[in-house]
């Protein structure tokens, strides 16, 4: 087989091909696999005869400012002069119809008031598994998971926010392909398997955040995760000045984590190399470059086009023909290949009640760990948005002005905050409400809409 059939049967894709015979070259020398899969091409994960899990969290460096003809070939050799290499991913760019397609279709309006969401497409390879009992550690979740699935390739598992010797009743299973997570998804369905005799709860992780590399070569905010309840934000400053006094601009903590802005970039990067994994207030922190939020997503495209069921009737929009006020009903969403999964949209949030019976077992739960389809306000909905996009909770300032025949009218302003990167904007609705509940439930529901 020649170079040309080599480098396709592994998905390498368009490259030069004097590049496919050196990257051939270097896969016989080595004996690593290197294979091209949505986006990036992995070299390695695990390497010729490793035995034993991945390495921990912490052995993973980022390369930025790769120039665009350089491959595994020239990379390899220079970073194995620094130690022996578990795997190495090169990020790929796009092709320039893909990019052109999310550029113009993104939020194109394919039929009157529908619009479609386009985005890149990845393969999803880490699974959510919550109810999992608090006490149980990583080794025990990741020996557990390797009994009934195959293809586990790690275990992410967080600390208790308030008792840092407890996990926080869910975990994340990463996989070696999107393959044996969609298999091992089938295999965990709640009542077929119930490790340490609780039932769990299973489902798609929500994928990691991508942002392109050149605005992440821009960032000078650090996300710092895993802190004690407790530390306060002048701590943490002083902690983080102590390689360097006076780099820190500013810190902005909310609960267990924060997010720590610098003057400088250079700064930043270097006391995330520095301050990774040491120990604020008895916590053994996580420092990461901060991912910036993206504004220009919609909160419609973020939520596959579901408004709220039990608000809908309380944002009007004008009907384009005639004028008239229409209120905004449920947008159908297209069942589209989206990051390694079928996203058929949520259902509408089920209100029956239900019979609570003497013995039944209750578990601890964060409303972060639940699906969309278990709220049925707009309220909640900004809520869980603000905390999956690391913006701080929303703010309500509730104004009210009296109508002509004597009747308080109420309206709230809300004020969103991103902490990553500065933005900060106001929302207010151009409707007033007679009741407090009613207004507060617009205004989240306008936020949504416009964020």
């Amino acid at each position: 087989m020649n170079a040309e059939n080599k480098a396709a049967a592994n998905g390498w894709g368009k490259i030069q091909s004097g590049a496919k015979t050196a990257l051939l070259a270097l896969v016989e020398k080595t004996g690593y696999t290197m294979v091209q899969q949505n986006g990036q091409r992995k070299f390695g994960g695990p390497p010729p005869g490793w035995e034993g899990p991945p390495p921990p969290r912490g052995c993973e460096v980022f390369v930025g400012k790769i120039p665009r003809d350089m491959y595994e070939d020239e990379l390899v050799p220079v970073f194995e002069r620094a130690g022996k290499i578990y795997e190495l991913r090169l990020m790929l760019e796009f092709s320039e119809e893909a990019q052109l397609a999310i550029r113009i279709l993104n939020n194109y309006e394919i039929r009157p008031g529908k619009f479609i969401g386009v985005c890149v497409s990845l393969d999803n390879c880490r699974l959510f598994i919550g109810a999992i009992p608090k006490d149980k550690k990583k080794e025990e979740i990741l020996n557990e998971m390797k009994k009934v699935t195959e293809g586990v390739v790690d275990v992410i598992v967080y600390p208790n926010a308030t008792d840092k010797t407890k996990n926080r009743g869910f975990a994340f299973v990463e996989y070696e392909s999107h393959r044996a997570a969609a298999m091992a998804r089938r295999q965990l369905i709640p009542g077929t398997f119930q490790p340490w005799g609780h039932t769990i709860q299973v489902d798609w992780a929500d994928p990691e955040k991508v942002v392109d590399e050149e605005t992440m070569q821009r960032v000078k905010v650090l996300y710092v995760r895993n802190l004690m309840m407790s530390t306060t934000e002048d701590r943490i400053k002083a902690e983080f000045n102590k390689f360097k006094p006076g780099v820190v601009e500013r810190v902005k903590k909310l609960r267990d984590y924060a997010f720590v802005h610098f003057f400088r970039r250079e700064d930043a990067v270097a006391a995330m190399s520095v301050m990774n994994g040491k120990c604020i207030d008895g916590a053994s922190i996580e420092v990461t470059l901060a991912k910036p939020v993206n504004k220009e997503s919609s909160w419609k495209q973020h939520f596959n086009g579901q408004i709220s069921p039990s608000s809908e009737n309380l944002l009007g929009f004008p009907n384009k023909e005639d004028g008239t006020q229409k209120s905004l009903g449920k947008a159908a969403s297209a069942s589209v290949l989206l990051n390694g999964q079928h996203s058929p949209g949520s259902p509408e949030a089920e209100r029956s009640t239900y019979p609570f019976f003497p013995g039944i077992k209750l578990t601890p739960t964060s409303m972060y760990s639940l699906k969309l389809s278990h709220f049925s306000s707009a309220v909640m909905h900004l809520d869980y948005f603000c905390h999956k996009n690391n913006c701080a909770p929303p703010e309500y300032c509730l104004y009210s002005t009296t109508s002509q025949d004597g009747k308080i009218l109420l309206v709230y302003r809300v004020l969103i905050s991103s902490i990553a990167d500065d933005f900060q904007s106001y929302f207010m609705p151009e409707q007033l409400c007679t009741t407090i509940e009613d207004a507060k439930e617009l205004a989240a529901q306008f936020t949504l809409l416009r964020l």
